[in-house]
């Protein structure tokens, strides 16, 4: 068996919402098919996959270095011990050769991208869903398909005042949605203070607000902004500063006693690992957002899942970036605290597969095979028009 060719689309996920630090009127993303020659049911196995939001498609660099490697790569040297399947080691070693250490930018978008195709082929050539491979290879054996999500949003768009924001915020309760995040950052303190307030009076017992300030802050402004939210009961204040600004981190939670999130634009397990060592992280509250898709794929996240347990961290403390349902089975296979999720935005790519419905802040994964993007109609029909 082998993967005889692999496929990539750029495609638009254009919006007109801004956070505080950038817009989404041009941005794009990658999508991914790695097609190989096993057949299930009469047709070819093929995984899917596509980077997150917020970093742009990186086609160029897929076609110029990563999918020439493996497809240039001896079949055999590309499967697992059993010779039956694919193995996700071997071809991330095998995208990643010659290549430098360091520079986690780009690149690891463009390997996460085809490394989470890759998963999805495997687990449905195992003819499981990638949630129980996961559990049955690098967890305790039993996958937990009940998974928290929360419903980020709270963008500055054109013309929202607090009126659009309450609506908004009104929906993803009515959905289920226990947590709900906004945008923060990217208008005056006084203005933000009155938009977090408008939403917490929404708010009924056990339903929280986060906020995101998308790394836009400097050291006195990240703790400006703490001393005002400290009045509130925030579920985080993330990503007040420059992801790479450890010490600013580490100020900032010596002065803001509330949960503390970060980490989705860290793109390795040294950079996860640096925030952990120098960020002043703490793992009784704070809450880390590594995204796969975004970092290297599935093989770098389980190294860096690996260095967390060897600081002392829990998986349950990371609720990964990025809304996909790549994170969603990393979750239910390997107890992580949940996923991202975005109700409306940057479809058909977020989202979970038809059917399923948030309760009281939690769905439940349906039995699928591979990562499950075959439940959801619209993602697949993209997905099957970019195979053909």
């Amino acid at each position: 068996m082998k993967i005889v060719n692999i496929l990539e689309s750029t495609r638009p996920i254009k919006s007109n919402i801004r956070n505080a630090y950038i817009d989404f009127s041009k941005m794009t993303l990658s999508l991914v098919a790695v097609v190989t020659d096993v057949i299930r049911d009469g047709r070819p196995v093929i995984g899917y996959g596509f980077n997150s939001n917020g970093r742009y498609g990186q086609g160029a660099l897929m076609r110029e270095r990563f999918i020439p490697r493996v497809l240039e790569a001896d079949p055999a040297s590309l499967r697992d011990e059993t010779g039956d399947n694919l193995d996700p080691h071997r071809i991330w070693a095998c995208m990643m050769s010659n290549e430098k250490p360091g520079g986690h930018g780009e690149r690891s978008v463009a390997v996460g991208t085809i490394d989470m195709a890759v998963w999805d082929a495997v687990a449905k050539i195992e003819g499981k869903p990638l949630f129980q491979l996961l559990a049955e290879r690098y967890g305790n054996g039993q996958a937990n398909p009940r998974v928290f999500v929360y419903a980020a949003g709270g963008y500055y768009h054109p013309g929202k005042g607090l009126d659009g924001l309450r609506q908004e915020m009104e929906g993803y309760l009515a959905r289920g949605y226990s947590v709900v995040k906004m945008k923060i950052g990217g208008a005056p303190l006084a203005e933000d203070c009155e938009r977090i307030e408008a939403v917490l009076k929404m708010l009924a017992p056990g339903q929280q607000l986060a906020v995101d300030a998308n790394g836009r802050f400097d050291l006195p402004t990240a703790l400006d902004y703490g001393r005002a939210l400290s009045q509130y009961p925030l579920f985080w204040y993330e990503e007040a500063g420059d992801p790479l600004d450890y010490e600013l981190q580490a100020r900032l939670g010596e002065a803001y006693a509330g949960p503390l999130a970060t980490g989705e634009n860290l793109f390795s397990m040294q950079d996860a690992r640096n925030l952990i060592r120098h960020g002043g992280m703490r793992p009784d509250r704070d809450w880390l957002q590594f995204d796969c898709a975004l970092s290297y794929g599935l093989v770098e996240y389980l190294r860096t899942l690996d260095m967390l347990k060897d600081h002392g961290w829990s998986p349950s403390r990371c609720i990964p970036h990025g809304g996909h349902q790549m994170s969603l089975a990393i979750a239910a296979g390997l107890g992580l605290g949940g996923n991202e999720s975005y109700p409306d935005l940057f479809q058909p790519y977020g989202g979970f597969p038809d059917g399923v419905k948030v309760d009281n802040g939690h769905v439940h994964l349906p039995p699928l095979p591979g990562i499950g993007f075959e439940g959801k109609a619209d993602l697949i029909a993209e997905m099957h028009a970019l195979a053909r």
